[in-house]
């Protein structure tokens, strides 16, 4: 496995140092959901006034850079992903007065990816190993009262494994439903 995990490591750390102990007044507490859309489980947890770390693991539609031309195919592979999202937008949306719950703004994020796609032929050529990328993306999320959530994110990142490293494309869809919460916001 040729993935640089030193530098996951290293953008985890260097946004979670940022976290301040306090919890915050707009953040829900925690929150697991399950996602429809990408099969898996998320879980989201509030680390000060406006931000998270929000952990999933499942299955994951991908890029696929071992392929000769990365965007002429997707792939499907188990998965799990971090963002460390700052949303910007609840003083916004409670000034409107709309809807914060389930931390429904808009936010920018630092997220990492590791894909372990098992053994496949490209190329004639069996391939083993994991990937994964570390990047920025900016996104929405949307939570309703009953329990229905959605987000939706893009951005680019830098790929790592088995093959040479680039900046490619990243996008994620989440559609589930909140499953358990400890709520800790204003606004409602």
């Amino acid at each position: 496995m040729k993935i640089n995990s030193s530098l996951i490591i290293l953008w985890l750390l260097l946004f979670a140092c940022n976290a301040h102990a306090q919890f915050g007044k707009n953040c829900e507490l925690r929150q697991v959901k399950i996602n429809l859309i990408n099969p898996g489980v998320e879980y989201e947890m509030a680390l000060g006034t406006n931000t998270t770390l929000d952990i999933k693991a499942g299955i994951q539609v991908a890029l696929d850079p071992l392929l000769p031309n990365v965007y002429s195919e997707f792939g499907v592979f188990p998965a799990v992903a971090g963002q460390y999202r700052y949303y910007y937008n609840f003083e916004k949306r409670q000034r409107k007065r709309k809807q914060i719950y389930g931390n429904s703004a808009n936010y920018v994020a630092p997220a990492v990816a590791v894909f372990f796609p098992g053994s496949r032929t490209i190329a004639n050529e069996n391939v083993e190993g994991a990937f994964g990328y570390a990047g920025l993306v900016t996104g929405i999320q949307r939570s309703y009262d009953s329990g229905f959530n959605f987000s939706v994110d893009i951005g680019a990142a830098y790929y790592d494994g088995q093959f040479e490293g680039g900046i490619y494309p990243v996008a994620n869809l989440s559609i589930g439903f909140i499953i358990s919460e400890k709520r800790w916001c204003i606004g409602r």
